[in-house]
């Protein structure tokens, strides 16, 4: 091969090169995203646990939306009051009153408390158990079959299963939701990590057969209800509802519960 073909070679590879850089050069500029810096700072801001709880697409999705004036700057609910202060200075805006909340499983119903219609032999899995009849092996059909699903996807390790119940640990509860959205019966819900009473129970059943299935269910009797001095709570369904807003802890409702399911 002569010299002359080699650089007529050479020549052929760096031109393209050249040609190929500056095409990259214009679609670079053309195809530009630009960068919110605001977004970037707020995302160094988040604890980087990408558990959905502040309802967006992990943090990066919340940092966005933050940055887009589309979330709370308080809208992290692992981040907790420090996180929001930080993110605040960096939006210029307030953080506004940061209320510590909890998971709480609204069920007292222990293996030695509750009832079971029959012995389940199967996946230990929660969705699964409720295929089954009556919801689960328990009689009564509102309570936690304590197999741990809400454990299983809790990525703070904040619920175990004591005596056949959930329980959650707050100090370890971040309120990021999982647990909510993943028992198939709807006993967790969020409350102030401050509150001191809550009705452990969900049945709906009446009183008569609430006690035939359980002996820590509540009866929808209605006296702490009618003892409340805040008109703090209602009974609806058969079951006790307490509004933590009007709640001034004062804890008459668990002195006048015959059954003592407040706590």
């Amino acid at each position: 091969m002569s010299i002359t073909s080699v650089l007529i070679a050479m020549a052929i590879v760096g031109g393209t090169g050249i040609i190929i850089g500056i095409l990259l050069g214009i679609a670079g500029e053309k195809f530009a995203v630009e960068v919110d810096e605001k977004e970037i700072a707020v995302r160094e801001c988040l604890p980087g646990n990408n558990c959905g709880g502040c309802g967006f697409p992990g943090c990066d999705g919340l940092a966005a939306a933050i940055a887009k004036g589309e979330a709370p700057v308080n809208g992290c609910p692992v981040g907790g009051e420090s996180c929001a202060a930080a993110i605040s200075e960096i939006m210029g805006v307030d953080a506004g009153e940061s209320i510590k909340m909890t998971a709480y499983v609204k069920c007292a119903g222990t293996c030695e408390k509750a009832k079971d219609n029959y012995d389940y032999v199967g996946p230990k899995d929660c969705k699964i158990a409720m295929n089954n009849p009556g919801g689960g092996a328990k009689a009564c059909t509102y309570g936690c079959t304590g197999f741990g699903s809400c454990k299983e996807v809790c990525p703070f390790d904040a619920i175990d299963i004591i005596d056949g119940v959930a329980v959650v640990n707050p100090d370890k509860c971040k309120a990021c939701g999982k647990c909510i959205a993943e028992c198939p019966k709807h006993l967790i819900e969020l409350v102030p990590a401050d509150a001191v009473c809550h009705v452990k129970c969900s049945s709906k059943d009446k009183g008569v057969e609430v006690k035939k299935v359980c002996q820590a269910g509540c009866i929808g009797c209605g006296l702490c209800a009618r003892n409340c001095p805040a008109d703090a709570i209602t009974v609806e369904n058969n079951l006790a509802y307490i509004d933590q807003e009007k709640c001034t802890h004062c804890g008459l409702c668990k002195e006048k519960c015959p059954v003592k399911i407040i706590l």
